[in-house]
């Protein structure tokens, strides 16, 4: 079974592709530079990087021959602008070179690539997770600098998921029957508010982290010096501050699909331990 990844460098990608060559799966991982990503060893060992560029479907066309699976990603080129037209254009050329199941993350509304895919003869299985457990990721300077967190909202909970979750379940939607037409919403098996989540990274790091919680004008005022646009604000105040319930509900989508329980926030903590660890750690 020959399956390509896009987005191979990324968060959930970089996970299918590792666990896909882990079982014995043959895994094209598609990249605008192969030489570049496999000389900065950006891909899972295993992984043999191929040439193609998302937002230019015909290159995509070598990639794709003999590929049964394909795990797509919605978004192309350095700005991360959506494929739309291109993506469904790359869904007709996947469907025509053979490839027989398709997976995609779902981030919100439903565009023309997402569409494509439902109206293909692909069985296709959207994924659609809650909050990343890597967004912790984010504290990191922070912590290793400071000892401390700054976040706003600290009453939401998010029932946030491991990346190797959602990876899993990707893989078993890609080389299993069963799961097409499915659009699985993947949390873990915990929802935790931000204090919480700053007492699972000490305990994992060692060391004291604080929380300062922050008003929501700081924190607008952080995310604009950060760079973001006044439309990515509203949203993250909208998603932070006011959780929608699918973001905080625990579902067992994860254990039924992999057959295992979804790992914990301390489980994830504990891999990346390091990150947070700074000159004061042990201190």
């Amino acid at each position: 079974m020959t399956i390509l990844v896009t987005g191979a460098t990324g968060t959930v990608g970089h996970e299918v592709a590792r666990q896909l060559a882990a079982a014995g799966h043959r895994v094209r991982a598609l990249t605008r530079d192969p030489a570049r990503a496999e000389a900065e060893g950006r891909l899972p060992e295993g992984v043999a990087a191929v040439a193609g560029d998302l937002t230019r479907p015909e290159t995509v066309l070598g990639a794709l021959e003999g590929a049964t699976g394909l795990h797509l990603i919605n978004f192309g080129g350095d700005d991360y602008a959506p494929l739309d037209g291109a993506g469904a254009e790359l869904v007709r050329l996947a469907e025509k070179a053979g490839v027989r199941r398709v997976t995609m993350l779902l981030g919100g509304e439903k565009g023309p690539v997402e569409q494509a895919v439902e109206a293909s003869g692909m069985a296709w299985t959207h994924l659609q997770p809650v909050e990343f457990m890597a967004n912790a990721l984010d504290w990191a300077e922070s912590v290793r600098a400071e000892g401390e967190v700054r976040a706003a909202f600290a009453h939401t909970r998010s029932a946030m998921v491991h990346e190797a979750d959602i990876a899993a379940v990707a893989v078993a939607a890609l080389t299993e029957d069963g799961h097409g037409g499915r659009t699985y919403t993947l949390t873990g098996p915990e929802a935790l508010t931000r204090p919480e989540k700053v007492r699972v990274l000490a305990e994992a790091v060692g060391r004291d982290i604080r929380y300062v919680e922050l008003t929501e004008e700081q924190a607008r005022a952080a995310w604009a010096a950060e760079g973001h646009s006044p439309e990515t604000i509203e949203f993250f105040v909208w998603v932070h501050g006011n959780t929608p319930e699918i973001g905080y509900t625990v579902v067992p989508t994860v254990e039924e699909v992999t057959g295992r329980p979804a790992r914990t926030f301390a489980q994830w903590a504990a891999e990346h331990a390091d990150a947070f660890r700074g000159p004061a750690a042990g201190a």
